[in-house]
């Protein structure tokens, strides 16, 4: 189990800084819990400190009743939970393909064959690199493509065999209009969904902006369903006619493509209606509502208070009503005594903070929390000052977590396999944090080497 922490320091900003695996005997609520407890004590720290806690979202770490959140909310009331957005976003996607039976089909009769056939051939493989690269040097000549750094870059395929004699059937799918229409629609959704995507793995993602990136993405498929299906078609029809693909007349019956259909069973509905209701329509509408379920698991009050404290427009979501009310989730923080000057202290902070134009730009939490200790309005203000690193330490991502067991296997290769669990957490750790140990001094590691015990020759 890799456990990281987020914390403010103190220049006011947001750090994820890796702390550690611990090695736990199974994966249960109680083992995970021990584990983390033990490796907080180590550090000095005790779980009554955390405020916040964020899993990817598996039945043993958020269960209501025995999960892992259970367990640490029962020690500490405070340390809310916050279920991954990245693994939500994740999920809405995997329900596409489990909730459509078209895009079921795409990913599943039709790529994941096609991945296999190629994957499981170097010679089909290296045919397909060299054709994708022609592709690719066609399409920039033609600024069909943008090159730029990680832009048109290679992937990787699965390599397991399969049948070649399936290539003729996958070939005559590929040359559908169903595979060209469900294809790109998934591009132009995934495109959508990226920005968000990208948005969650970076380090110094807070809550409320990443709110709002979901709330972005609900308005950019909101006004593709709305207005999006003539330059789609456009786009089909273009790369249907581009490869001499047949395009069916959109009046006539629909046929499925590649399944037997029982007599009475085929659909009874015209092509134009199954691609736009059955498909288009049907794929946004269950995107948007898929990410309407899975977001507001958090909350929504505590979310609403926490964006009452967004600094762009010169703090135009301000509210010292609900600011109030989010410092109440606090108790342990701020007092019963405290609460009747807070209201106050926001006053005073709000007046402050409106008539210096050095906060005037503020894009964002983690901007506004570096700007008031720049300016030592953090002393100024520093119970507002709290409240706001209360808000910033809510662990949006699970991303750190997941870069370290991406990290495991540069640390532990084939040629150290047998490392034990000590040796593998210090060098991740310094493999990990390498931005935090290049500022220490050689001189530095040279002492704490030779007091570690006495040595025939000083270094």
């Amino acid at each position: 189990m890799a456990l990281c922490l987020r914390y403010v320091n103190k220049k006011g900003e947001v750090c994820e800084s890796f702390l550690g695996i611990v090695h736990v005997p199974n994966t249960t609520s109680l083992p995970l819990k021990s584990g983390i407890e033990l490796l907080l004590m180590e550090h000095s720290l005790t779980f009554s400190q955390v405020r916040g806690q964020g899993y990817d979202g598996a039945s043993n770490m958020q269960g209501s009743i025995n999960g892992l959140k259970a367990l640490i909310l029962e020690e500490c009331p405070q340390a809310y939970f916050v279920h991954c957005f990245a693994h939500q976003l994740q999920l809405t996607q995997v329900a596409l393909a489990k909730k459509n039976s078209d895009c079921g089909w795409l990913f599943v009769d039709v790529l994941a064959p096609l991945l296999n056939f190629v994957g499981g051939s170097p010679k089909r493989k290296e045919f397909l690199r060299e054709k994708q690269a022609q592709r690719v040097v066609e399409a920039l000549s033609l600024g069909e493509l943008e090159s730029g750094t990680g832009l048109n870059q290679e992937r990787g395929l699965v390599s397991d065999a399969i049948d070649s004699n399936k290539a003729q059937a996958l070939t005559h799918l590929l040359m559908s209009f169903d595979f060209v229409f469900v294809a790109h629609l998934m591009v132009f959704i995934f495109g959508i969904t990226n920005a968000l995507n990208v948005a969650l793995q970076k380090r110094d993602q807070d809550i409320v902006n990443a709110m709002t990136m979901v709330d972005v993405t609900k308005i950019n498929l909101q006004k593709m369903r709305d207005e999006g299906w003539d330059s789609h078609m456009e786009k089909v029809t273009s790369f249907m006619a581009k490869y001499d693909i047949e395009i069916p007349n959109m009046e006539e019956r629909y046929h499925v493509p590649g399944r037997r259909m029982f007599r009475g069973k085929s659909p009874q509905v015209t092509n134009l209606h199954h691609f736009r209701v059955e498909v288009f329509l049907s794929v946004i509408d269950l995107q948007l509502q898929e990410l309407e379920n899975r977001f507001p698991e958090i909350s929504k009050e505590l979310l609403v208070c926490m964006s009452c404290f967004n600094p762009t427009n010169r703090f135009s979501s301000f509210d010292k009503r609900k600011l109030i009310q989010l410092a109440k989730f606090y108790p342990n923080e701020f007092s019963t005594t405290e609460m009747i000057f807070f209201d106050w202290s926001l006053q005073n902070f709000i007046v402050d903070v409106r008539g210096d134009e050095r906060f005037w730009n503020l894009k964002s939490l983690h901007e506004l929390s570096m700007k008031l200790v720049e300016t030592g309005k953090s002393e100024t203000h520093d119970r507002v000052y709290l409240l706001l690193k209360l808000v910033l330490v809510f662990p949006v991502a699970t991303a750190s977590v997941e870069r370290v067991f991406s990290s495991m296997t540069q640390v532990k290769d084939k040629l150290r396999n047998s490392m034990g669990d000590q040796m593998l957490n210090d060098c991740l750790i310094t493999y990990v944090e390498k931005e935090m140990f290049l500022k220490v001094s050689k001189d530095d590691i040279i002492n704490r080497y030779q007091n570690m015990k006495t040595r025939r020759e000083q270094l």
